[in-house]
């Protein structure tokens, strides 16, 4: 197994030699700085739209979207099959310069256990001091505060996400949307849902961030990639809490997802690792509250949906005509481009784990009116081999079921499955009957389909 070690420096002046933890380690160095002494990969530009609305966030903000920006890194230019034993656990370390690395020591422990259980690896996470010329990274705003932002809301270009943005504008919310992508397909959404919001708001109803931050190969030469991406959550909670965090007074962030998919319970032993995913579990918000709060940021993280299913989101909508007119070119598909494999262009492949509760969600709240585009547009039209993808998580979803009729009690003991459900414990019956009701959701969309081993 090999050990990673990703460092991050701040310009010119960042020469301070960095002792490692573990000598024999791989070490790739990134400068967040680029020639003009600017924040590059993304940041950069966040700060100065920030900027451009006459915000300014906290120095601490930044320091949480640089170690993110590095989580993310690691994430996605390391990979499991060529370095983990178990073909999934890797080993990096982080080394992040901040502005006061006094105030983040104390939580590299709880950060070390937050990023372990997010993405499944082993994390070391060391601090530094900025050097002097880098303590204050943040843009100097252009022109007075826009007056009345009132809270931040992630839209990922996502149906949950949409429905959230819907339903904030229509009520007395003004939001201020934090969008993160890499892929032209996130991006294509996001920006489509952005413009029928204004068309349908007014362009003074909201504010949004679009942020594009990643790393390729000319950004990380690890010559790798790995595209499980289970560290994207963290990159994108940072950003809205840098957004957040320059709001005047207490803001809140909102994360709208499903109960059912922010839980995400295993359908069957095999659902474990890379297919579960844990970007909106309430352990892991939980976890990045504590730091948050450790680090004295006055921002609060909410799903306000965490006990709804998909279908219960869209049934509940506050404009479901606004929302069914432009539904098809939202996106929820874990990856659109593998339809590319059938000489198709980009879509929802239609029998993943998100697409299939997407299309059960819109039978029960749009009563089946569903005008996305799938790659499998009937999952009644053939029998589906469940040992492939386009049968085996249908499959699973039905023994689920089946499993959770016979007996309902059951739900209770799964939903501890994916993580701890601790943090809040009077909410856990809340949970496990969302997760029941998420499952027999989508299993009434599965009746009369039919799938079965080389099917």
């Amino acid at each position: 197994m090999r050990r990673f070690s990703l460092i991050g420096r701040l310009g010119p002046d960042d020469k301070s030699k960095i002792k490692l933890v573990q000598s024999d380690s791989d070490v790739f160095e990134i400068d967040f700085l680029d020639g003009d002494l600017r924040m590059g990969f993304g940041i950069g530009h966040a700060l100065d739209q920030l900027a451009s609305l006459g915000m300014r966030p906290s120095e601490k903000g930044i320091d949480l979207v640089v170690l993110a920006a590095l989580v993310n890194a690691g994430d996605t230019r390391v990979s499991r099959r060529l370095n983990a034993q178990d073909g999934w656990t890797r080993e990096i370390d982080l080394y992040v310069p901040v502005s006061a690395a006094a105030a983040w020591t104390t939580s590299t422990g709880s950060i070390e256990s937050m990023l372990r259980f997010l993405s499944g690896d082993r994390w070391r996470v060391f601090f530094r001091d900025r050097p002097k010329r880098t303590r204050t990274l943040a843009v100097a705003p252009k022109r007075l505060a826009i007056d009345g932002l009132t809270k931040v809301s992630l839209l990922s270009g996502g149906l949950d996400s949409l429905i959230g943005a819907v339903d904030l504008l229509s009520g007395s919310e003004r939001p201020l949307f934090v969008s993160h992508y890499w892929d032209s397909e996130t991006a294509k959404a996001q920006a489509y849902i952005l413009d029928r919001l204004e068309n349908r708001f007014s362009k003074e109803a909201f504010k949004s961030l679009r942020v594009r931050l990643g790393f390729d190969k000319h950004h990380l030469t690890t010559g790798e990639t790995e595209n499980t991406q289970r560290g994207r959550s963290f990159l994108f909670y940072s950003l809205a809490t840098l957004a957040a965090s320059a709001i005047e007074g207490r803001s809140t962030v909102d994360i709208p997802e499903n109960g059912l998919i922010a839980l995400n319970v295993p359908l069957d032993p095999l659902r474990f690792g890379a297919l579960s995913t844990r970007t909106a579990h309430p352990h892991f918000i939980a976890s990045m509250q504590r730091l948050i709060d450790a680090l004295s940021l006055d921002v609060e993280l909410d799903n306000p949906y965490r006990h709804m299913t998909k279908g219960e989101m869209v049934a509940n909508c506050a404009d479901k005509p606004f929302l069914e007119k432009i539904v098809e070119n939202s996106m929820s598909c874990s990856s659109p481009a593998k339809a590319r494999y059938k000489k198709l262009s980009p879509r929802h492949c239609g029998y993943c784990v998100p697409c299939l509760i997407r299309r059960a969600s819109l039978e029960v709240g749009l009563d089946g009116d569903d005008e996305t585009v799938y790659t499998i547009e009937d999952l009644k039209g053939h029998i589906l081999a469940s040992d492939q993808p386009e049968g085996e998580h249908v499959r699973s979803f039905q023994l689920m079921a089946k499993r959770i009729r016979a007996k309902p009690d059951l739900a209770k003991i799964l939903v501890h499955k994916p993580g701890p459900l601790h943090d809040k414990p009077d909410e856990i019956p809340d949970y496990a009957d969302v997760f029941r009701r998420g499952v027999l959701e989508v299993a009434e969309l599965l009746k009369g389909v039919r799938a079965r081993p080389g099917g």
